[in-house]
Parts: structure tokens; sequence; C-alpha cells
């Protein structure tokens, strides 16, 4: 093995400086990140770029001259926790978004941010200031409805036009929570309520003045239909309103017993009772 070595001496000591230049020229890129070759300060190449003509695998480098900045190229989160925003109806909501991007240019990224961390502190300044403006147009209500879609639209145009300056591009922005103040909430809540029972004495009033109306209605209705049939023959109606007059007197029908009139026999009340006109 001595002999070995020193006949090959020369080819072993080569053999390891080229296995550890390898070493340090060799790097992998894989396929969740890109990478952005720095020489001296500068970015002179990028590997594995969305639309790039490089994808993942192995590269060499120039050792001790270039750098190898890895940048994800998988999506990222951005997220607002319980900021407070003034809606246009002046109601304090506390806001809970988020916005995903993913960083396109890695080049202008390390220039103008150095790191994804540095874009997700450039970006989260914008996406608040970008909410606020937006959500500052809209009613409370309105962010119940589908207005909200439109709104969310408007946010991520706004904070995609930001990103680009530092290679990023925003692909979505939700909100999870908008929900007011506890104190703010009670209130609201009180006013909705308020609000309710006006609207519920307003449809009790409604009710009761159309059914006088109604009442009124058929009364004069039953007064024309007695009119008329006292016309067609006052006889028969001078016959039955006494009927009718006997049975409300007479009858008892809760305690029959208690039912005592005494009327002298040619009361005129009882001319129809004793068959006499």
């Amino acid at each position: 093995m001595s002999n070995f070595l020193q006949n090959h001496r020369t080819s072993v000591i080569a053999f390891a400086v080229l296995l550890i230049a390898f070493m340090m020229s060799a790097y992998v890129v894989p396929e969740e990140e890109q990478a952005v070759i720095i020489r001296t300060g500068n970015p002179i190449g990028t590997v594995n770029t969305p639309g790039g003509e490089t994808g993942a695998g192995l590269y060499l480098r120039v050792p001790f001259i270039d750098s190898v900045r890895r940048v994800e190229k998988r999506l990222l989160d951005l997220e607002m926790n319980d900021e407070e925003v003034l809606s246009a109806d002046q109601q304090r909501l506390l806001v809970n978004a988020y916005a995903r991007f993913r960083i396109t240019d890695p080049v202008r990224m390390v220039e103008r941010a150095g790191t994804t961390d540095g874009v997700r502190n450039a970006l989260e300044p914008i996406l608040n200031s970008v909410l606020r403006q937006e959500l500052g147009r809209r009613t409370f209500q309105s962010m119940l409805t589908a207005e909200r879609g439109s709104a969310l639209a408007n946010v991520r145009a706004n904070l995609d036009r930001q990103a680009r300056q530092y290679g990023a591009e925003v692909v979505d922005v939700k909100i999870m929570r908008t929900d007011l103040p506890e104190a703010p909430l009670q209130s609201a809540f009180r006013r909705m309520e308020s609000d309710r029972e006006r609207e519920a004495r307003t449809i009790r009033a409604g009710g009761s003045r159309d059914a006088r109306i109604i009442r009124a209605e058929a009364d004069a209705e039953s007064a024309r239909i007695y009119a008329e049939a006292f016309g067609k023959d006052a006889e028969f109606y001078d016959f039955y309103r006494a009927m009718q007059s006997y049975d409300a007197t007479f009858s008892n029908n809760e305690n029959p017993s208690e039912s005592s009139i005494i009327l002298s026999p040619d009361n005129e009340y009882l001319r129809q009772f004793r068959g006499r006109r």
C-alpha cells in the first residue's frame, strides 16, 4: 500500500485536489428552489427560475468567487392578524387576512430585499395599507355579501403592483375573519334589536289599521245587504231581526236557569213572538 502511494503520490494528490475543488464548486438546486449566482456582489445568473432555460439539478460555480443565493420557489404566506380597520359606516373592524405570493424575479428580489423574509417584511405594511383603503370605502354589511369578492380582487391587484418591485407576484388575498370589537359588537346587536323591534311595531300598527279598514268595509257591506233585504221584504226582515233579538234575550247558554224576564202579554216587543203583526 505504501509502495502504491509512493508510486502514485502525484496522481492521488491531484485526485484529492480535484475532488475537493468539485465539492466546493458543485451545488444542487432542488425543484422547490431557485438560485441566483452572485459574483463579487453582483448577480450573474439564475437557475431553475419560472420560465427560465435551466431547471433543477447539479451545477458548478467558481469556488471562493461565486456564491449561491437560494430562493424559495413555492408559494409563500403573508399574514395580517387582528388589525383594526375603520369601515365606510364608521364601524371599527378587526380584520384577519393573508396573502399568498411567489418570487418570479429572484435577481430583483436579491437586489431589492435580499431574502424572502425581506420581501415579506416589505409587503406587510403595504397589505395593511391597501386593505385599510379598500375596506374604508365599504360598509360592514357589504363585506358580508358578494361585494367582498370584488374588494379582495382590488386588494390583490394593488398589492401585486407594489410587490413587482421586489420581484414577487401576489397570487391570492383572502380575509379569514372580519369582526366587530367586543364593545361595539354588543352595541351593534342592541341597535339591530332596536331596529327589529321598531320594524315589528310598524308592521303591527299597519296590520291593526288594515284590520280596522277590513272590519269597517265588512260592516258597511253587511248594512248594505240588510238594507237591500229590508227593501225587498220588510215584513220578513222585521221577523228575522225579531227572532235574532229573542234568541239573544231568552237564551243563556252558560246558565239557563238564571234567565228571568217579566213582560206584559201585550208588550210590543212580543208582537212577533205572539205571531201577530
